[in-house]
């Protein structure tokens, strides 16, 4: 069964829930308030901005995104297939990135990937499509999962950020990795993604 995307309505009755279960995050929703909901427009443009985010700042990939903008204001996989490497370099982009950007935008115009199809599948069922992809990791499917098919139980565990935020509100001894963090985040089903936005909120407070 396909989980229902997260509304305003009920991020905010996730938040009030979690809220009552967890000290930590009550404690950065009492002194931040309550995190933006940060979502973003389903389709090939998202893929490639959060291609673009990969091991690096997030400013950084946003430049990038900004100036593929400019040069593509209709960012459609046949639109992004006429920039030659060259420009796509010029505008920032690594060659690894050039090659998982270009086979994205190929398979969705070929009709071998459908993106749009993904709305309508499971969070596994997503999750694997996307994982079909070159370039298109954990981390990336899940962001994808996360704010543009905003599924409201999907936690990335292998955000650095959220690591972070976790490592700082619980008070562990070390950084955890990404199989002590999916554990941890057991406890804040099935709201993980609600969890994940109030680890971002503290984490850029820091």
């Amino acid at each position: 069964m396909t989980p229902r995307p997260l509304t305003k309505r009920t991020f905010a009755r996730a938040l009030s829930e979690l809220s009552e279960r967890d000290p930590a995050i009550r404690s950065v929703i009492d002194e931040l308030g309550p995190p933006p909901m940060w979502v973003r427009e389903p389709g090939f443009g998202t893929l490639v901005h959060i291609i673009l985010e990969q091991q690096v700042s997030l400013a950084s990939a946003r430049a990038t995104f900004d100036r593929l903008r400019a040069a593509v204001p209709e960012l459609t996989p046949p639109e992004f297939l006429k920039l030659d490497d060259a420009a796509l370099r010029a505008i920032g982009f690594s060659r690894q990135k050039i090659r998982y950007c270009r086979t994205a935008a190929a398979d969705i115009d070929d009709g071998s990937f459908d993106l749009d199809g993904l709305k309508t599948l499971d969070d596994d069922a997503a999750r694997t499509e996307l994982l079909r992809l070159p370039g298109i990791g954990a981390w990336t499917s899940g962001i994808y999962l996360l704010m543009a098919l905003k599924r409201p139980d999907v936690w990335p565990s292998g955000d650095l950020a959220i690591a972070a935020a976790v490592h700082e509100l619980l008070g562990l001894d070390e950084r955890p990795d990404s199989d002590e963090l999916e554990r941890i985040g057991d406890a804040w089903r099935p709201w993980r993604a609600v969890a994940a936005r109030v680890m971002w909120h503290s984490y850029l407070e820091e």
